[in-house]
């Protein structure tokens, strides 16, 4: 199963609820795709072994053969080829590394060279022993979606893939939440984690991804985000409670869903019931 983790806002507790989910579980893989900030090596701590350089392809044109006529600049859907008279410019960080323009182009006077953009880190927790990749997006690259795509090449069939995709709503969060079998997302008790759990609603909506949420940093007295669920129908997975003690353990590196017993049991159930939710989604498909 891939299971992505997200949420509309940063500091909600997403990798809090990745990190508990990958450790309760035997057969799980842990994959930090937040490439821009990643964090989940703080709380399961695995001994890397293994970097690889992520590459973008950059154009490069031989204006020796160009005729500036501007075919590659029309089909870049990024704008970041710009023709101007007799020069063509590049603005490399608009480039998503298509390739669209060497294809394209007439002349043939368009190749490609590589761009380091950042690295894909392999791990091992050296408690457990289990799998842990993540992405390190280079300072001042603007595009994380490329490294998002490599560090997903790392998910494993036959287990449980958790994936810690980056906060928000952008294209990273998209790319991330892709082809996931069922989106986790985390909010909390407040007007602000409201706000973004719509949007991030709505974008899971439009990807046809089935989803469900966990709330974090439960206030029952904060009423509005339960009734924006309910009249949605949208399943709540588990509340984990405003509570003093778990955020002092999470402060110094401890896992709630390992610390506390009756976290441990709610964050075991929840796959089960994304289990059972998927399999009634995949019978109701059948019977349509």
């Amino acid at each position: 199963m891939i299971l992505s983790i997200a949420s509309g806002k940063g500091g909600t507790g997403k990798t809090t609820v990745a990190c508990s989910l990958a450790a309760v579980f035997e057969s799980s893989v842990y994959i930090d795709c937040d490439v821009e900030e990643p964090n989940g090596h703080i709380l399961l701590h695995p001994k890397f072994h293994k970097e690889i350089p992520s590459v973008k392809m950059l154009p490069v044109i031989d204006f020796s053969k160009c005729t500036f006529c501007g075919k590659c600049s029309q089909v870049c859907e990024f704008n970041a080829l710009i023709k101007m008279g007799s020069d063509i410019f590049l603005i490399d960080e608009l480039c998503h590394g298509c390739g669209a323009c060497a294809f394209f182009c007439p002349e043939k006077a368009i190749t490609e060279k590589g761009k380091t953009i950042g690295f894909v880190r392999e791990g091992i927790w050296e408690v457990n022993k289990k799998e842990f990749y993540d992405g390190l997006l280079n300072v001042g690259e603007v595009s994380a979606s490329p490294l998002i795509k490599e560090v997903k090449k790392k998910i494993q069939p036959d287990k449980l893939n958790i994936i810690d995709s980056p906060p928000g709503t952008s294209c990273s969060m998209v790319e991330a939440v892709r082809d996931s079998d069922y989106c986790i997302l985390v909010t909390e008790s407040s007007p602000f984690g409201l706000h973004d759990l719509e949007l991030a609603v709505e974008v899971l909506r439009i990807l046809n991804i089935p989803f469900g949420v966990v709330i974090n940093k439960y206030e029952e007295s904060y009423t509005d985000l339960e009734d924006y669920l309910n009249t949605g129908r949208i399943t709540i997975l588990m509340k984990i409670p405003f509570d003093k003690e778990i955020a002092k353990d999470y402060s110094n590196g401890k896992i709630p869903g390992l610390f506390f017993a009756n976290l441990k049991e709610e964050i075991k159930n929840i796959v089960k019931k994304i289990t059972a939710l998927i399999a009634v989604e995949k019978s109701n498909i059948t019977i349509n």
